[in-house]
């Protein structure tokens, strides 16, 4: 019986990965933009190029890799799986197969990468515009409503029909682009730019009084919209449905649950950092920003690359009271509900353990906003103060007292004797962390390397097949 913390995988295991429902199957050419991705490729001179399919355009990937090679005469090495998210572009991957750039397929959380150039092909999902502008018309009857229109990137290619459409009807009306990377400068005064996304709000007088019309499906990428623009009323427009509705979702009490998070990563001794990107440029800065507020909080941490995080991984930490998770913006809003600890993101940690930073009721998913250096979102650690003039608060869930935050953490008033020891026969000398120290006193620590304790034995034939149904399944081993 399969559990939140166990499964035997069968049905990963049989599952069968039919044909591509999104692209019609005579029309690849435009679906997946053929001309655009080999003048890319042609243009930068790129002799080996990656190609990243989501689960649901791989049965295409063959195909369209075979097309670019023809048209193009580069090498071209289809991404069967990615470490993290679908949205993120996988350079890690695409530097194993020796890529110098990389041309991403499907839908895109947009988020800059760090080394390879790539060029995001989303993939021209058909979209209903005369539906879609009569679903508009009925949610928004005040002509005079100020409104800003946001899509899903697959439905990008087909904003300027609506636009067309709805502008001379509606004067107050904008319409974001979508803006692959950072810009060259600056973001100019009166515009917004995020998740991808760039339109102006000066002539609407700000995003306050403006509502948000979304052309697109439920997922992560409307969740972390309406988080973070929660002050404005939100709609959406389903193309596969064909229906527009009054986004229903209660903002309010999703920060409430962000905000207990919040609490529990106050109460929380030990924290482990989930590494859930290797390409979004920014997230070496962000892991050693946030080692050093948890330090300065005097809070034990853990660096943690699992891939992809579910249940039964984290399981195995059990010594960790708390997670957070370095992703993108889309991928860090993780629902732990059925996770053995929470997870929460780097927002939610700093207003845990920064207590300069103040809620104010703006929410950032962007990890990329707390980073010194500029960063829209920033806010100093105020100055370390010792330990016996800290003041301790009181704990909102246990009702425990709990140390106060920056402090001077403990491990660093150790005598030298007692901070450092003998590593090995050579007299050679190694600091003991109180991480490492923590992570001795664990029952189980992995496996032991036992250096002239094994005996050495030949190789022998082992069992053939897939762990599900071995060759031999069934029958005496012999």
């Amino acid at each position: 019986m399969a559990t939140a913390f166990s499964s035997d995988g069968e049905a990963a295991v049989r599952r069968e990965l039919g044909p591509a429902t999104a692209a019609p199957r005579g029309d690849l050419d435009g679906f997946y933009e053929m001309g655009r991705a080999a003048a890319f490729v042609r243009g930068g001179g790129f002799r080996k190029v990656a190609l990243q399919f989501p689960d649901e355009l791989l049965a295409d990937a063959a195909t369209v890799a075979a097309r670019m090679e023809a048209a193009t005469g580069a090498e071209m090495y289809v991404l069967g799986d990615t470490t993290y998210g679908s949205c993120c572009v996988d350079e890690v991957a695409a530097e194993h197969a020796g890529a110098e750039a990389v041309l991403h397929y499907g839908s895109a959380c947009l988020s800059p990468c760090r080394k390879l150039p790539v060029l995001h092909i989303f993939g021209q999902q058909p979209l209903d515009i005369e539906r879609c502008t009569e679903a508009f018309r009925e949610l928004y009857p005040d002509r005079q409503t100020r409104v800003v229109v946001l899509s899903d990137v697959v439905y990008a290619h087909v904003m300027g029909e609506l636009e067309q459409q709805l502008c001379p009807e509606y004067p107050n009306i904008v319409f974001s682009r979508v803006v692959c990377g950072d810009p060259p400068g600056p973001t100019p005064p009166g515009e917004v730019q995020q998740f991808g996304r760039q339109f102006p709000v000066e002539a609407l007088g700000g995003l306050q009084d403006c509502a948000m019309f979304y052309v697109g499906a439920e997922g992560l990428a409307l969740t972390s919209f309406m988080l973070t623009w929660n002050r404005c009323p939100f709609s959406s427009f389903d193309p596969a449905t064909g229906c527009g509705r009054h986004e229903t979702l209660n903002v309010n009490r999703a920060l409430m649950r962000r905000l207990y998070l919040v609490e529990r990563a106050r109460d929380a001794q030990v924290v482990g950092i989930l590494v859930g990107t290797l390409g979004v440029a920014g997230y070496l800065a962000v892991l050693q920003h946030l080692r050093e507020l948890l330090r300065r909080a005097g809070k034990r941490s853990y660096t943690l690359a699992v891939g992809k995080p579910n249940p039964a991984k984290l399981a195995s930490f059990l010594e960790v009271d708390i997670f957070v998770l370095v992703a993108c913006a889309q991928n860090t809003l993780l629902d732990s509900s059925e996770f053995y600890r929470p997870i929460v993101t780097p927002y939610e940690l700093e207003l845990a353990c920064n207590p300069a930073r103040e809620w104010t009721g703006n929410y950032f998913t962007d990890f990329r906003d707390l980073l010194p250096a500029g960063a829209c979102a920033h806010v100093e650690l105020p100055p370390a103060v010792p330990a016996a003039e800290a003041i301790p608060d009181i704990s909102l869930i246990t009702g425990e007292m709990r140390a106060a935050h920056l402090c001077d953490h403990p491990a660093s008033q150790l005598p030298p004797s007692t901070a450092l020891a003998c590593r090995d026969q050579t007299r050679a000398l190694a600091e003991i962390s109180p991480a490492a120290s923590f992570l001795e006193s664990r029952s189980w620590r992995g496996l032991e390397q036992q250096l002239g304790q094994t005996p050495i034995s030949k190789a022998v034939q082992g069992r053939r097949g897939i762990a599900i149904a071995y060759e031999d399944e069934g029958h005496e081993q012999p």
